[in-house]
């Protein structure tokens, strides 16, 4: 018979629970340390979530000279019929 691993939410417990206890101690001790406490691991874990979730900026688009060519041309056969000529550029080649 295989054993079953621990699940995620019982480490999460335990480990809410041993807060718990580490705040109840610290508020005994004194309640204004407790407060500090709490505003601090706040303030700590916003930051983090906040540094994780926010997204970076986008990166600078490639530097183009102003003497490159247009990548296609348009040409029209006849009125209403445009075909889209490609072209190649100089590093493709």
């Amino acid at each position: 018979m295989t054993e079953k691993e621990p699940s995620r939410a019982a480490g999460a417990c335990v480990l809410a629970i041993l807060a718990g206890v580490a705040v109840t101690a610290m508020f005994a001790a004194s309640p204004a340390a407790g407060v500090l406490t709490l505003w601090t691991v706040g303030t700590i874990t916003l930051w983090r979530s906040v540094r994780r979730t926010a997204n970076p900026a986008p990166p600078p688009p490639p530097e183009r000279g102003c003497d490159t060519k247009p990548q296609f041309t348009v040409v029209e056969d006849r009125p209403g019929h445009c075909t889209i000529h490609w072209q190649k550029e100089a590093n493709d080649a």
